[in-house]
């Protein structure tokens, strides 16, 4: 007979707030409306690759109180926000809003995942997520397009504006 782990949870380690904190946020207003009725998950393209990710399971964590273990996880990260989910739910949870509140979240407690940051840092730095070298720009003038701009100091002075560039920092 194998022996299987079984997932403890304590209840001093919940938070009971955790539900009313993402509900009372612009996205997770309907949060308290999944029934877990598993249609979300069913019809989940990310679920079918990764089954870390798994929205059902994730509402559920939230709707317990499980604060610490859903920020300080990857896998609310993998949301691709096709809306698939949302389209079939019969109680109308916006599943993606619900996850853009646990990211946000996740990112005021300090719990930003590396790959959030290195994107965050490329748009920073080049104003968009693929960073373009003078090789991209000789293509493009062979193909009689203007050069681009190979870095961005407006998109920069952006982020050192709204806070993004102390934040950024305080996670290297």
């Amino acid at each position: 007979m194998s022996q299987r782990k079984k997932n403890v949870v304590d209840g001093k380690d919940l938070d009971r707030n955790f539900k009313f904190d993402v509900a009372k946020r612009a996205g997770g207003e309907k949060l308290k409306a999944c029934f877990a009725c598993g249609t979300c998950t069913a019809g989940c393209p990310v679920r079918e690759i990764n089954d870390r990710y798994n929205p059902r399971r994730i509402i559920r964590m939230v709707l317990l109180g499980m604060k610490d273990e859903v920020l300080a996880s990857d896998f609310i990260w993998l949301c691709s926000t096709c809306y698939t989910c949302s389209e079939r739910c019969p109680q109308g949870v916006n599943i993606p809003e619900i996850m853009n509140v646990l990211k946000n979240m996740a990112v005021e407690a300090g719990k930003t995942p590396p790959s959030a940051k290195a994107q965050a840092d490329l748009i920073r730095t080049h104003g968009r997520l693929y960073e373009i070298d003078e090789f991209d720009n000789k293509k493009r003038e062979k193909a009689n397009l203007p050069p681009v701009e190979t870095k961005c100091p407006a998109v920069a002075k952006i982020f050192e504006l709204a806070g993004l560039d102390a934040i950024l920092k305080e996670k290297e």
